[in-house]
């Protein structure tokens, strides 16, 4: 590509490229790979050319559907732009020749769009149906028939489809019906209501009021704003329909340094590594240090157990990445950068690297960049697998090729950190949120979330959840409204016994906190920390006792063993635990359990051995009951008596903080 001038980005901006007339994206991040992605692309794209079909075979990142992988897209002629997922390479096929030749849909692989409306704009084409209730009695096959059937009688079989979908985006309101392509939804339909749906809304075009379903979807997408909907390895891409790098030249050539940290300031960033330190701040005094070089860093490190918020960022949109770091290092007066990332995510590396290359081949990195002066360039640097390495100090003696292990601080990075100059370390998420904050200001992303906490957060939900998700909601968003009406509730329809964020570093909260909202100082209250952004969803069946065995053994391993409190302290502690889980404990173990705790707390070096107690104490607080059924009868009548205690179904909708 060749190098772009200043009219060139300004021109793209104007005029943002579109996406051709007919196409069919696969989403070919790690996750999907794993479930067959390539094959299904390979296969695409084997029968379009083999029948020479003018579609575009396109690819992209994933949008978060990690239920559904393998998840392809199709826009065809005529037909609604849907979601397929599950699919394998038979379905590919019947992609091809029942979407894009006889436009049908394809049975038990749509997934239904969230965007959802209030209102019958265009004639409906094709009706979406699933039954949202408990899987056994399932009754969508018979609904199927039925609208198929009232079809029939009005004489409209030949012009409206009726399909089973995979996933409706609405969960546990019985029987859920969407009309495309306008998308109105209804729930709780019964068989009386489908004579009513076909005559009034399909035939008459009127929305039926007392079935339509309101609410709107729960995600806002920010940083995963690009994910899934452009191609990953295209900077022409990103370029032409994400208007990539317009943040970047307006705080080039519209906004000095300072007017660049007060947009931060104005929007409320705070780091969404964990720690939530004011990304403006940190950035403020990263440029007040008088040094002739400062360095920024992208801590990609992502270590927690079920995490992968960061790993799909880098993923599914890396130069939204690369760009917040161009910003930041010219917010902070850097002319070098590094990723430092996982070497277990090669794809994100890859990825990185690429992005690096065409940003440089385009002139966007490099010398004096689009003319203003401003020269930066950056590097990717591989982790070896350290969770200690995630800490910001030994994150930098990581990448000076020094053993990963924490400094005592102060001094901060901001003052003394890579080489000794000024550096600002951020986190995957916090970065991607820099140009959308830039190209819409500070004032829009503040009005989402909560007074303190601004903004959204990215989640990897996993666990005892129906549908394992990728999902991003604006601060304050409740666990219930992401467990139940994001991700569907608990799998297999399961009472909730609790939800464990912040990975290693946090806590459990159990089920009667789930409408807590969310944002740093609540789940702080609660015993447990935002962290990065895993969630990690439990059932009845869980035992809080082995789930606190699981984090702490996790700690223990991923201890770098220079500070006693955490290398003695945590390992004592799994001992204490260990004994406790197999029936051999005594109450003096709890009291000397918290002991421990606090000593861990107030003398480890870094957040590693600070918050390695969280899981231990989160669980003792809301779960003692169960410490000392172990304590009493052992591991047999423990789990008897945590079934016991959530007999009652659950409720359904009616790292420290530490300086720059």
């Amino acid at each position: 590509m060749k190098p772009l001038s200043r009219t060139d980005l300004e021109a793209l901006a104007r005029s943002p490229a579109s996406d051709p007339a007919e196409w069919i994206r696969v989403q070919l991040d790690t996750g999907g790979i794993a479930a067959g992605a390539e094959i299904v692309f390979n296969e695409i794209n084997r029968i379009r050319l083999e029948r020479q079909l003018p579609i575009a075979l396109l690819r992209a990142g994933s949008v978060g559907y990690s239920f559904a992988d393998p998840v392809v897209e199709v826009q065809a002629r005529g037909m609604p732009r849907v979601h397929y997922g599950r699919v394998d390479a038979q379905v590919a096929g019947r992609i091809i020749s029942e979407h894009c030749g006889t436009h049908q849909l394809v049975d038990e692989h749509v997934i239904a769009t969230r965007r959802r409306s209030l209102t019958l704009t265009d004639p409906v084409t094709h009706i979406l149906v699933r039954d949202t209730g408990p899987e056994s009695g399932n009754k969508t096959e018979f609904f199927q028939f039925s609208l198929t059937e009232e079809l029939k009688r009005r004489g409209l079989a030949g012009k409206v489809q009726v399909v089973r979908a995979l996933d409706m985006g609405v969960y546990d309101k019985g029987i859920v019906v969407q009309l495309l392509p306008s998308a109105v939804t209804y729930a709780n339909v019964l068989a009386s209501d489908v004579a009513r749906i076909v005559t009034k809304s399909v035939a008459g075009g009127k929305v039926l009021e007392e079935l339509l379903w309101k609410e709107t979807d729960k995600q806002v997408r920010v940083v995963l704003r690009n994910c899934g909907a452009i191609d990953p390895d295209s900077l022409e891409d990103y370029l032409g329909r994400a208007q990539g790098y317009q943040g970047f030249r307006r705080a080039l050539l519209e906004l000095t340094p300072e007017q660049v940290i007060g947009e931060l300031k104005a929007s409320g960033l705070r780091g969404r590594g964990g720690a939530g330190f004011p990304t403006w701040l940190k950035w403020q005094l990263t440029r007040a240090q008088p040094a002739a070089q400062r360095y920024v860093i992208c801590n990609g490190d992502e270590g927690d157990p079920g995490a992968f918020m960061d790993r799909s960022v880098l993923e599914s949109d890396p130069h939204s990445v690369l760009e917040g770091m161009m910003i930041a290092a010219y917010a902070m007066g850097s002319s070098q950068g590094y990723f430092y990332i996982r070497a277990e995510y090669p794809r994100a590396v890859e990825r990185i690297e690429r992005a690096i290359v065409q940003a440089r081949e385009a002139g966007l990195l490099g010398e004096n960049i689009l003319g203003t002066g401003f020269s930066f360039n950056a590097k990717v640097r591989l982790g070896a697998g350290a969770f200690v390495c995630g800490e910001e100090t030994a994150l930098i003696a990581s990448i000076e090729g020094k053993r990963g292990s924490p400094s005592p601080r102060p001094p901060y990075p901001s003052v003394r950190g890579l080489w000794g100059k000024p550096t600002a370390i951020n986190n995957v998420e916090t970065l991607a949120s820099v140009p959308a904050i830039l190209l819409r200001g500070g004032a829009w992303f503040a009005g989402l979330g909560t007074e303190s906490s601004k903004g959204t957060k990215v989640f990897a939900v996993t666990g005892k959840v129906r549908n394992a998700q990728l999902v991003e909601v604006p601060m304050g968003t409740t666990l219930h409204d992401i467990v139940y009406d994001v991700c569907g509730g608990v799998l297999d329809g399961k009472d909730i016994k609790g939800v464990q964020t912040g990975g290693p570093s946090g806590g459990v909260i159990p089920s009667q906190h789930l409408d807590t909202p969310i944002s740093y100082e609540t789940l702080q209250k609660l015993g447990s920390i935002m962290g990065s952004g895993g969630m990690l969803v439990m059932d009845q069946h869980d035992s809080m006792v082995e789930v606190a065995k699981f984090y702490l053994r996790f700690c223990v391993d991923e201890s770098c063993g220079k500070c006693a409190p955490c290398r003695i302290g945590g390992y004592q502690m799994l001992q204490i635990l260990d004994r406790i889980s197999r029936g051999r404990g005594s109450p003096a173990d709890l009291v000397t359990i918290r002991r421990i705790c606090s000593a861990m707390q107030k003398a480890s070096l870094c957040g590693l051995g600070q918050t390695a107690p969280n899981p231990v104490l989160s669980t003792l607080r809301y779960f003692d009951e169960e410490y000392k059924a172990y304590l009493e009868g052992g591991p047999s009548y423990a789990r008897k008596m945590s079934r016991a205690s959530t007999a009652e179904p659950a409720r359904e909708p009616a790292k420290p903080a530490v300086a720059p």
